[in-house]
């Protein structure tokens, strides 16, 4: 067999091939990068800080254990400044405290249960981790994270990666982008708020 159509019968392969993706999956592998390295990855990541409004609400509940704040620089019913990014629309949002409370903060990455790693996580409470050992957890210990603050998070493992005693407030705010209500936001640090006048 000539050369000529040893490359012609590779060449029919090769688009064969993609094509059998493109059916079986209905993308383009070439378009969509799926045959490549994954130049979202780090995008990815991120997208999983990019909570709702709906997402950054909660109920209100506290966990079982937590302490109110004895002398909070920001008061409950106060307005404060939030100089935070957890979610868009939330920098420079001007809050109302809903709640003020003395624990230790952490910063956590961790696995979803469908496989998205996130990086970081601001914040979790010492109180919304399962039976952990006594405050501060070391930066590198495993623990499970009992909070729902985003989808995939409740009972995930995770790892600490940073600690810090301080005040954490519950806020709400209207986001800055859209004018979207958020309730009872948990959680902020006395770092991301400054006075409203």
């Amino acid at each position: 067999m000539s050369i000529k159509k040893w490359v012609s019968l590779g060449i029919i392969y090769v688009v064969a091939v993609f094509a059998a993706f493109a059916i079986i999956t209905g993308q383009n592998p070439l378009a969509s990068g799926e045959m490549g390295h994954d130049e979202h990855a780090d995008e990815h990541e991120h997208k999983g800080m990019d909570h709702s409004a709906e997402e950054m609400s909660s109920s209100g509940d506290i966990p079982a254990g937590l302490q109110e704040a004895k002398e909070p620089t920001f008061e409950i019913g106060s307005e404060a400044i939030i100089s935070a990014d957890h979610m868009p629309g939330m920098d420079g949002a001007v809050a109302e405290v809903s709640g003020a409370f003395d624990t230790t903060v952490y910063t956590v990455s961790y696995t979803t249960e469908d496989g998205k790693k996130i990086e970081n996580h601001k914040w979790v409470i010492h109180e919304e981790l399962e039976n952990p050992d006594a405050a501060p957890l070391d930066p590198g210990t495993e623990v499970v994270l009992n909070a729902d603050h985003m989808e995939g998070m409740d009972g995930a493992h995770a790892e600490i990666d940073s600690a810090d005693e301080i005040t954490v407030y519950m806020v709400d705010f209207e986001t800055t982008d859209t004018g979207e209500e958020v309730q009872y936001h948990k959680w902020v640090t006395e770092e991301e708020l400054s006075p409203a006048n």
